[in-house]
């Protein structure tokens, strides 16, 4: 079973400037919580009980927000609003702990999931990348299919999605020999970073999530600086497939990239008209405005 989660939040987040100038892109809201919140229940509804954040030096609002608060807390207590208070000692459930290890330098991602390997040791983990909110419905969990996945045939996970034919320059495209039905798993044969349309091997582009053995991180070590003069995953996970079967999981739910300004709107659309208590005041407002 995978414990431990390790989630690079060190970036500065350019694609969501100006606002973090001065905000962290992982702290912005979507609806009411924070977008890391969402990842972090992800990984805690999959029995994770280690979330590892992979920070910077001004990211400190990450660490806080997943603390404890003293001072709000006995405040709310105070003034008799439990249901408040509820929400916020209950981010986290009491089992689970967040640690943070600091990237001391931007070397890509490769290099901050090997900031966290003392923390990880001898386990496999789950890489998740908070940009990235992925939305299931009651039936399905992708990440716990990729773990059951990991679990049974013990080859390392990596979570695709469909793309249109003539978006996939933009993405890092999966080379398989045999296209894998929603929420199943083949062999991978590569990966190609943005391949020319027409050119590329399939429309499955990895998307953020990753089930990975320990013995990525003894091979992160020997990565040499690649594409933008850092330690690429990607990379990492090419030496890996020298030696042993990594598989791509085409995942059934739906995937919003929150570091990029039009997929955080669209974001906060979808989840607000699903909230529980803002969803059908959000729905009368759109209509409303007649969108």
């Amino acid at each position: 079973m995978i414990k431990k989660a390790i989630l690079p939040v060190a970036g500065l987040g350019t694609r969501f400037l100006p606002a973090s100038k001065s905000i962290p892109k992982e702290m912005v809201t979507v609806v009411d919580r924070p977008a890391i919140e969402y990842v972090v229940k992800e990984a805690v509804a999959v029995g994770i009980e280690q979330i590892i954040l992979v920070t910077h030096s001004s990211k400190a609002s990450i660490e806080n927000y997943f603390d404890r608060n003293f001072e709000l807390e006995t405040t709310l207590e105070q003034k008799k609003k439990y249901d408040l208070l509820a929400e916020i000692t209950q981010i986290v459930p009491e089992h689970v702990r967040v640690i943070s290890v600091r990237q001391p330098q931007p070397l890509g991602l490769g290099h901050a999931v090997l900031c966290a390997k003392e923390v990880v040791g001898d386990e496999p983990f789950a890489v998740l990348l908070p940009d990235v909110l992925v939305k299931n419905d009651a039936n399905t969990h992708d990440l716990a299919q990729m773990i059951a996945q990991y679990t049974q045939s013990k080859a390392a996970q990596i979570m695709v999605e469909a793309v249109p034919e003539d978006l996939v320059d933009q993405y890092g495209i999966v080379d398989v020999a045999v296209i894998p039905e929603q929420g199943e798993s083949q062999a991978m044969q590569g990966i190609v970073e943005k391949p020319a349309i027409g050119k590329a091997p399939s429309n499955l582009s990895v998307i953020g999530r990753y089930v990975l053995p320990a013995k990525i991180m003894s091979l992160l070590e020997q990565t040499p600086r690649g594409a933008g003069n850092e330690i690429q995953l990607t990379d990492a996970i090419a030496m890996l497939q020298q030696s042993e079967t990594v598989e791509a999981y085409r995942m059934c739910g739906q995937t919003f990239d929150c570091g990029s300004k039009l997929g955080y709107l669209k974001a906060v659309l979808h989840y607000g008209v699903a909230h529980p208590k803002l969803g059908q005041p959000f729905i009368d407002l759109i209509k409303e405005l007649k969108i």
